[in-house]
């Protein structure tokens, strides 16, 4: 006898731009840290200031650009719920269809 399977929950909804703000100020954290010891880092290690401020760039990317696909995304899905509400009836349809 198969075991009775429980409802899978839902999914959990993050928050998109506290994520990028903690991670945009990891990065500019990192950042600071590695400029206050730059003389002490070997030139090979370099690279990492450029990695910071890729991160530090990319992170603030992503705080302008998270509200506006929010926004994008609950138009579009507007639009959709208004669509399916608009949508004629079977025997609307067939009305319609008949006139033509």
């Amino acid at each position: 006898m198969a075991k009775p399977q429980r409802e899978v929950p839902p999914a959990f909804e993050g928050n998109d731009q506290m994520i990028a703000a903690i991670g945009t100020g990891a990065g500019a954290v990192a950042l600071v840290v590695l400029f206050a010891l730059r003389d002490q880092l070997p030139h090979s290690d370099h690279w990492w200031i450029w990695t910071c401020v890729a991160g530090v760039g990319l992170g603030i990317f992503g705080l302008l650009y998270v509200p506006m696909l929010k926004r994008s995304r609950a138009r579009s899905q507007r639009r959709r719920d208004g669509l399916q509400n608009h949508q004629p009836q079977d025997g609307q349809r067939q009305d319609a269809q008949s006139r033509s």
